[in-house]
């Protein structure tokens, strides 16, 4: 019992300081993501404190934490547009978190293993180029009046220069270019040897620079932000003011089809995010503990729930905080939870604190953001490994980029599917010249493992470009599913060899008992379809 005491004292002692680090990356975070969502910021504080508390305590990975993801902001922003309100749209983060619970008890954790890499690479950089894209206005100081007057299309950007250039704030840009350097230098190999940068994070610093820039420049005309360049969450007088911040969804929507599909969005998108998540989070953790992807499922699908209904962004496990939290010393959920309690007393305690942040610095760390998820880098992998890897993440990230994140989705799926089923008409058997022609002209075909009805096509092709008078091996001995329809092929060409001289012979797969039932469809067929046949030739 005491043991088991002095264990729990331990990790609380490695839990409480890892928290607090995951507390001060996961504010500016929080905050940025709602801002790129096109919801209110208050939206993403809520979403950290409910993954953080509620995803904590029903998750079952150690050192996981969840949270507001830059991988739905693209989701987010559209589907508001499209909802026509935000309280409709908390409507669909309920009916996603429901169905995310729902796959939890179906036991679907395996379902990210069905997505094909290049669509998962190709869904994450295309929500890199679309959160940078997101984020340019707010780099360069455009308040929230002007963005609503402007579409910002190249169009319109072009026909009114003039008005974008007078818009431009010198002091939102001062904060950018200075966020940005801090970033890129945080992120160099000499700052990371040295041990207090370790854990001092570089959000972090670029929002308490923010801070302090803000303050200075309050001073001086030129430079000084205005409420729409800063943070704005809403301060309550008392805890009954509090309560009143919260929002609530709108249930008359629930019969709005279109909220349905924005829930079953954002269940998919978020349960693949945070499965990808949970398998990277267990890799880095150093006792390499193996977190169970269905319970994980059922935690996210409460959390976003509970989200929903109080007036939070979509939530999942998320890796920047997840990598903080085990580099800063965090051994169980419990740095995870805390850190949601840290936040909560937060913003009830230093709101004003929160709103003096410039929304210059959280463009810039999702600057980086984006771009880490969308680097050049990971274009030129991607070529590398050839263009049935490469055609699926450029179609996924065009269509991410100029449609929607789902649309997305399913054009590089498709792609990626239909390279699959190309590829498997090519290759329905195997050929190589030097070994299966023979010295005596026997032409040998090696039939591939899974041969369906998508090569019909291909081998009725090849066999009946096979000269009369040749001497044929078809080898199906390590052939484990053959379609009827490439059967009936088989079967007619053996019927034909026989009128063109082909000595033809068929090596069939062994087969014990009544295991495998492709044996007894092609008895059936011999038996059966080809005495028909015969005598249908014989008339």
């Amino acid at each position: 019992m005491n043991s088991e005491k002095n264990n729990f004292l331990g990790n609380l002692k490695a839990d409480i300081p890892a928290s607090i680090i995951v507390f001060f990356v996961a504010v500016p975070l929080c905050l940025g993501i709602a801002l790129a969502s096109g919801a209110p910021l208050f939206s993403g504080i809520i979403a950290g404190i409910v993954g953080g508390i509620i995803a904590g305590i029903f998750s079952g990975s150690a050192l996981g934490v969840s949270g507001p993801a830059a991988g739905l902001a693209a989701i987010v922003v559209v589907a508001i547009d499209k909802l026509g309100a935000f309280d409709i749209f908390l409507m669909s983060v309920v009916i996603g978190g429901l169905i995310q619970l729902v796959l939890g008890f179906a036991k679907a954790g395996i379902i990210g293993y069905y997505f094909p890499s290049s669509v998962i690479k190709g869904m994450l950089s295309g929500i890199g180029i679309v959160i940078i894209k997101k984020m340019i206005p707010d780099a360069l100081g455009y308040t929230k009046e002007f963005k609503a007057a402007n579409s910002f299309s190249f169009a319109d950007f072009q026909a009114s220069l003039a008005t974008y250039t007078d818009a431009l704030s010198t002091g939102a840009l001062v904060i950018t270019g200075i966020s940005l350097a801090i970033l890129i230098l945080w992120e160099q190999p000499f700052m990371k040897k040295i041990k207090l940068f370790t854990f001092v994070q570089g959000p972090l610093v670029v929002v308490s620079v923010g801070v302090v820039l803000n303050l200075i420049f309050s001073s001086n005309p030129d430079l000084a932000l205005v409420k729409g360049q800063l943070v704005d969450i809403p301060v309550a007088g008392d805890f009954s003011g509090f309560l009143s911040l919260f929002t609530f969804p709108d249930f008359s929507a629930i019969t709005n089809p279109t909220v349905w599909v924005t829930g079953a969005t954002i269940a998919v998108v978020a349960s693949l995010e945070t499965l990808l998540c949970l398998e990277a989070t267990d890799k880095l953790d150093p006792q390499k503990r193996v977190s169970p992807a269905n319970r994980e499922l059922k935690a996210q699908g409460i959390a976003n729930f509970v989200s929903g209904l109080i007036g939070g962004l979509p939530i999942t496990q998320v890796i920047v905080r997840s990598s903080t939290n085990i580099q800063s010393g965090g051994r169980t959920k419990m740095s995870a939870i805390l850190h949601g309690f840290i936040l909560l007393i937060s913003v009830m305690i230093i709101p004003d604190l929160l709103n003096l942040i410039p929304l210059a610095s959280l463009a810039a760390i999702l600057f980086v953001v984006g771009y880490k998820l969308a680097k050049p880098s990971l274009f030129k992998a991607m070529y590398a490994q050839g263009k049935g890897h490469f055609v699926p993440f450029v179609v996924t990230i065009v269509g991410i980029v100029f449609t929607d994140l789902l649309t997305g989705i399913i054009m590089g799926l498709v792609v990626a599917i239909f390279n699959v089923l190309y590829n498997n008409y090519k290759k329905p058997f195997l050929f190589e010249r030097e070994r299966d022609l023979k010295d005596d002209g026997t032409i040998r075909l090696a039939l591939a493992e899974d041969v369906t009805f998508i090569n019909k096509a291909s081998i009725q092709r090849t066999l009946s470009q096979i000269p009369d008078g040749s001497r044929v091996v078809i080898d199906a001995s390590k052939s484990i599913n053959i379609d009827l329809d490439v059967v009936e092929i088989i079967d007619e060409f053996e019927i034909n060899a026989k009128h063109r001289g082909i000595d033809l012979k068929i090596i069939e797969r062994e087969r014990k008992g009544v295991s495998n039932q492709v044996s007894e469809v092609e008895s059936a067929i011999t038996d059966v379809i080809l005495p028909l046949q015969k005598d249908s030739k014989s008339a």
